[in-house]
């Protein structure tokens, strides 16, 4: 199957720096992403974290492939004990006083294709939650519902 990115390209009332730091500092990321042991926005560096749905968790292996500080980040995301390997990229855009976020996943489909959780639709929701509502809830100051 050829590779159909996932995009979310959400617009935040929120600076660059400000949400920079929110994608790179593992105290804010465990704020509105996942808690992640260690992270360092360095290109090499490997992070690990675990999540899932209520019936089954996935411990995830990524590593940093690409950082342009401010403006892009970009790491590799697989998963312990099953096939495939997927990129993950975070871009950042000023506009005014606000910035452009868009995230692109690529490479979903070298997932297993018998599992539910490795489908289109789920990481299309996941990312949609996860931009859309816990970045931006997170970086604007709103609370965040989990």
């Amino acid at each position: 199957m050829k590779d159909q990115p996932i995009i979310m390209d959400r617009t935040l009332d929120a600076s660059p720096e400000r949400i920079w730091k929110a994608i790179t500092d593992r105290e804010q990321m465990k704020q509105w992403y996942f808690d992640i042991a260690e992270f360092k926005p360095e290109v090499g560096f490997e992070f690990q974290f675990t999540g899932g749905t209520d019936d089954k968790k996935y411990l995830h292996i990524c590593k940093i492939t690409g950082v342009v500080v401010g403006k892009r980040l970009s790491y590799s995301w697989r998963y312990d004990g099953l096939q495939g390997i997927s990129h993950v990229t975070f871009e950042l855009v000023k506009e005014g006083s606000q910035t452009r976020v868009t995230l692109t996943h690529t490479g979903i489909e070298s997932f297993p294709p018998d599992d539910p959780n490795m489908a289109r639709g789920s990481f299309v929701a996941g990312w949609t939650h996860i931009i859309g509502t816990s970045l931006k809830g997170y970086v604007e100051g709103k609370p965040l519902l989990l």
